[in-house]
């Protein structure tokens, strides 16, 4: 697909690796819309890419919040060809700590953020690009998903997060079959160490320990990366159910 003038939606797009991502795509011709539950970070976003971004507050979990943001999204551009799912959050715990057993809650919130709010954004996103018209390749779109190495490489304490994500990237493949014959495609970015809010509160010495960890480059990613390559996913339409690993060949040791 050709990003100059496309309609992208992008899900936790007010920060991270979802604002990364809506900057590079606004810069690339694209028209963007922002949709994260912070509705004013999302918001601040849009003012600053100008004319081509629309922002719109929405929970991922909840499915009228994601189908008026994409209707919106629609209304705004005309038609809807990329989607890409950044929204998650984590929680570390262990199975069995010195509190006793994991509690259930946090277990049941990070999946459904993680797992349940993705394929929501999916199959929501799929649904409109349906009303596309194919292009000279017979596309009428792609969905863009975003797991985690965690999800082949869990840590201690990471059950939650990892299950949530191999979801995810388990959803990969049968998603693009299931989209095939409307000419969606489906793949997913299962991303490393990158340099988000996330790892931003952490010392600098603990982060420079992380990336001491990565084989090369030796650094953190950063998160222009995860948007060169949504944008790649999107530009090539030999890229479908797949999961593709950007890590620098780092493996997740148990802890």
């Amino acid at each position: 697909m050709r990003l100059d003038g496309l309609g992208a939606l992008i899900s936790g797009g007010a920060s991270g690796l979802g604002a990364a991502t809506a900057r590079l795509l606004s810069e690339r011709g694209a028209r963007v819309a922002i949709v994260d539950l912070d509705g004013d970070g999302a918001g601040a976003l849009a003012a600053e890419l100008g004319d081509r971004a629309v922002s719109f507050r929405a929970d991922v979990t909840a499915e009228e919040q994601v189908r008026a943001a994409v209707e919106r999204t629609v209304e705004a551009f005309g038609e809807l060809r990329l989607v890409v799912g950044c929204a998650g959050i984590a929680w570390g715990e262990r199975v069995v700590g010195g509190e006793g057993a994991a509690r259930l809650e946090p277990f049941e919130k990070v999946v459904g953020v993680n797992l349940v709010g993705m394929f929501n954004v999916l199959r929501l996103g799929a649904e409109a690009m349906s009303d596309n018209a194919r292009d000279d390749e017979g596309e009428r779109g792609a969905v863009v998903m975003t797991a985690s190495i965690a999800a082949f490489e869990g840590q201690t304490g990471q059950i939650a997060y990892s299950a949530s994500k191999a979801g995810v990237a388990g959803m990969t493949l049968p998603a693009a079959r299931d989209l095939a014959s409307l000419g969606i495609r489906v793949c997913t970015i299962a991303p490393g160490l990158f340099d988000t809010p996330l790892l931003a509160e952490l010392p600098q010495k603990a982060r420079d320990g992380l990336a001491a960890g990565i084989p090369f480059p030796r650094r953190l990613g950063r998160p222009s990366e995860y948007a060169q390559l949504v944008a790649q996913i999107a530009e090539n339409p030999m890229l479908n159910g797949e999961t593709i690993r950007l890590d620098g060949a780092l493996r997740m040791p148990p802890r």
